[in-house]
């Protein structure tokens, strides 16, 4: 989760916490699920990374969360797939951040998935062509990848959120209505997916 140091003082975002991802799913899905579903969505802490303060450039960011980037970069040969997503709040933040990430990526392929100047159709094509190991875009556009099945997670290593930078507006990603909802759901989805892959690793063991 990425801060970025505001002009005004009192504008000041605190800086994102775990609890704060919690209680966004807590929130989302706590009138439509019974108290041992919510329970099953409980993120451990072990999910969470340290977030980025104001010491930390994007990349010096992503060099500390990451130390191994260069092997997973080298492991990760599966399309349509990518190892590090990064969700923003605007084109325009998320070729901030793919300009910041220059050094970090080495060779890696990292691709904008948001709307501006691209149709789905061709980012679909474009992920099925190459092997991509860093997706950067705006929820709206993930969302639709994912539901297309253009985007697949089951590589997923890093689910990064832009956290406390805000727009014009003094909005932070969290802050937009529609985010909220894109981000309880998906990332309930994948707790679900890797608990039963938990789950499932853990019966071979004892069959063995």
């Amino acid at each position: 989760m990425l801060p970025r140091e505001p002009s005004n003082k009192k504008t000041v975002p605190k800086p994102g916490v775990p609890a704060d991802v919690q209680k966004m799913l807590n929130e989302h899905f706590g009138a439509k699920r019974s108290v041992i579903e919510l329970e099953e969505l409980k993120l451990p802490d072990s999910c969470f990374l340290p977030a980025n303060d104001l010491t930390h450039s994007f990349t010096s960011y992503l060099k500390e969360i990451c130390p191994k980037w260069a092997k997973l970069r080298k492991n990760h040969t599966e399309k349509s797939s990518v190892v590090m997503l990064v969700i923003c709040g605007s084109a325009l933040r998320c070729l901030e951040l793919i300009r910041s990430m220059a050094t970090f990526k080495g060779d890696g392929k990292v691709m904008k998935l948001f709307a501006k100047h691209l149709k789905i159709q061709e980012q679909i094509q474009m992920l099925e062509k190459d092997v991509v190991h860093v997706g950067v875009g705006t929820p709206g556009r993930i969302k639709a990848l994912i539901q297309q099945e253009g985007l697949k997670l089951t590589c997923l290593k890093y689910f990064i959120l832009d956290w406390n930078h805000r727009d014009q507006k003094l909005r932070r990603l969290i802050d937009i209505p529609e985010v909220q909802t894109f981000v309880s759901v998906h990332v309930a989805c994948w707790v679900l997916m890797v608990t039963f892959y938990s789950l499932y690793s853990r019966l071979l063991r004892e069959r063995k």
